[in-house]
């Protein structure tokens, strides 16, 4: 899928000729830029090529972009085209999100520098900024992948260079901007094999061609592109929480967990922000690092984002932080299922003692993170005093967790956060809940939070329980059923949209047309002569009477001695969360 971009290379198309481009001008076409990604930005999200319900490059680079317009709108109209420029790139450097995000910030922070001092823009001003641009993205990634936004952005400052030779019009030098970056997009499926095999074109460089498009539109017209959203849809995707994309570049993720973070600079510390890149690289990839007399940037895709962190410190404060497991976002489709549990007047209630802190009466108490209510009781029916609503989909914040450790009145608190995004979120919490012991136990799945509670011993100290909870979490496998969201070629699996898929240990094994078929392969994949128990979980997508045939096919392909037991877990996005010890 390719968003049609126009060709304006027709100089009768432009109502008039600007010999300069005004800070106002400039001002309005970053609105308009932004604007036209955001009314575009689920069509991007789309473009990504993982195949499970994903995709957050759209978000990510409309996020990005739309801080900008936020701050450019306080300006006035009167303000110079490099204020407009700086104060653009300021606050897309700190609003970055997602490897996209970062290295859009970046291409427009060199425009920024080239700018530098400029009241108006000539055409020549416009191709030196953009070419800085260009060399500055290139610059911060490590290992530049061509068939990228990269490439788009570069072929379209090669395109304005061109025909700058041959027209002193910037109004006619942007829409060379916007051919080129088209041009490039297009064959960006010729660059990347895995684009071709999914048969898309590159999401970052998609969103390069929207925000170059809807800047056009300003110089040519003066007409500021809308977003197209409603009120309700503008203040959503304000308080939107920080995502980031599952694959860009890749048809297999290598590193787990995308952590980005901003250092809030020590102005005694001398060190080289390069390297920090250069650790970095030796821990991960999908390396940008983007510094200015304030702060750092950073972006890398690894499987230790506690080194990321460690070595940050060594610059600065922290000011932000998030870290993503990219192998379990499936956000897209959780919201759209609460939007329609909303619909239908099932909103979950919190609890009031969410809200209120407790005494720590108690010697030892329980907080599970969960989505779903049937997961939820059982959680509660097995002991947790409170259940964070999240999980594989909804990533709760530090703060959520602390709220539900600060009303269970216990002097110790055990932590399971479920889900391998969540665990370091949970462990933060650790040293803010100074009047009673937080204790993470680190459950990845939510198998492995319900084997965990099931280990607990009220008669045993919080020791002798810290060890078989763990034990216990180790020794179960977990299984996911759930859908694709696109067609795709990934490990080896050829794809199609709506594909019922089925993971084994957070692998893709099998691809099924029927969730009960794709349920009961992966279950009985994890048997063996030793296997006791199987638990299906089944959610939202999923009838009792559907459940109880995948509970028969699968009795008919086991031993007799397992004992196999339902339970409407309510989950989003998973029409069956599979545990087997």
């Amino acid at each position: 899928m390719i968003i049609y971009v126009s060709k304006h290379n027709d100089s009768s198309m432009v109502k008039d000729v600007l010999p300069v481009i005004l800070g106002s001008q400039l001002k309005n076409a970053m609105i308009s830029g932004s604007n036209n990604i955001s009314r575009y930005k689920k069509q991007v999200n789309d473009l990504n090529i993982f195949p499970v319900p994903d995709g957050d490059t759209g978000t990510n680079m409309s996020m990005t972009i739309g801080a900008a317009a936020d701050e450019l709108k306080k300006l006035p109209d009167s303000a110079p085209a490099s204020e407009v420029a700086k104060v653009a790139a300021s606050s897309m450097l700190r609003g970055a999100r997602g490897n996209s995000g970062v290295i859009l910030s970046l291409l427009f922070r060199g425009f920024s520098k080239g700018l530098a001092g400029k009241t108006e823009v000539d055409s020549e001003d416009i191709v030196n900024a953009l070419e800085i641009g260009v060399e500055e993205a290139y610059k911060a990634v490590m290992k530049p992948t061509e068939g990228t936004m990269l490439t788009v952005a570069r072929v379209a400052a090669e395109r304005a260079r061109e025909a700058l030779e041959l027209d002193s019009d910037p109004v006619q030098i942007w829409d060379a901007v916007c051919i080129g970056a088209a041009e490039a997009l297009e064959e960006t499926p010729e660059l990347l094999p895995v684009l071709k095999k999914a048969g898309v074109v590159d999401a970052g460089g998609q969103g390069v061609c929207l925000i170059f498009e809807g800047m056009l539109s300003v110089f040519r017209s003066g007409v500021i592109l809308e977003s197209g959203l409603t009120e309700e849809e503008k203040a959503e995707e304000t308080a939107e929480f920080f995502r980031n994309v599952a694959a860009e570049f890749d048809s297999e993720i290598t590193f787990t967990y995308c952590t980005e973070f901003i250092v809030g600079r020590d102005p005694e510390i001398e060190k080289d922000p390069l390297d920090l890149r250069l650790f970095l690289e030796t821990i991960g990839d999908c390396v940008v690092v983007v510094d200015d007399e304030e702060i750092i940037k950073t972006h890398v895709h690894t499987e230790n984002p506690g080194d990321a962190l460690q070595a940050a410190l060594q610059y600065g404060q922290l000011l932000t932080v998030k870290i993503e497991n990219m192998k379990e976002q499936h956000r897209k489709a959780a919201e759209e299922n609460e939007a329609a549990k909303a619909a239908a007047g099932i909103l979950d209630i919190p609890e009031p003692s969410r809200l209120e802190p407790q005494e720590p009466t108690e010697e030892m108490g329980f907080v599970s993170v969960a989505a779903g209510e049937g997961l939820k009781g059982l959680f509660l029916d097995l002991g947790c005093s409170t259940v964070v609503s999240g999980g594989q989909t909804m990533n709760p914040s530090t703060e959520d967790i602390l709220e539900a450790v600060l009303a269970t009145p216990a002097k110790k608190v055990f932590v399971l956060p479920n889900n391998k995004n969540i665990i370091l979120a949970a462990e933060q919490t650790i040293p803010l809940a100074t009047d009673r012991e937080v204790v993470v136990i680190p459950t990845k799945t939510i198998p492995q939070g319900l084997s965990a509670m099931l280990a607990f011993d009220p008669d045993a100290d919080a020791e002798v329980n810290r060890e078989a909870m763990l034990e216990a979490a180790g020794n179960v496998d977990t299984g996911l059923v759930t859908f694709a969201a696109r067609d795709s070629e990934f490990g080896g699996h050829t794809i199609h949209h709506g594909d019922i898929l089925g993971l084994c240990n957070g692998k893709l094994e099998y691809i099924e047309k029927d969730p009960v078929a794709a349920c009961a392969r992966v279950a009985r994949s994890f048997t063996s002569k030793h296997t006791s128990f199987i638990t299906l979980i089944y959610g939202e997508g999923i009838t009792d009477e559907q459940a109880e045939e995948a509970k028969r096919v699968l009795a008919s392909k086991i031993h007799s001695d397992v004992e196999i037991t339902l339970v409407n877990g309510g989950q989003p996005v998973y029409y069956f969360i599979i545990s087997v010890e």
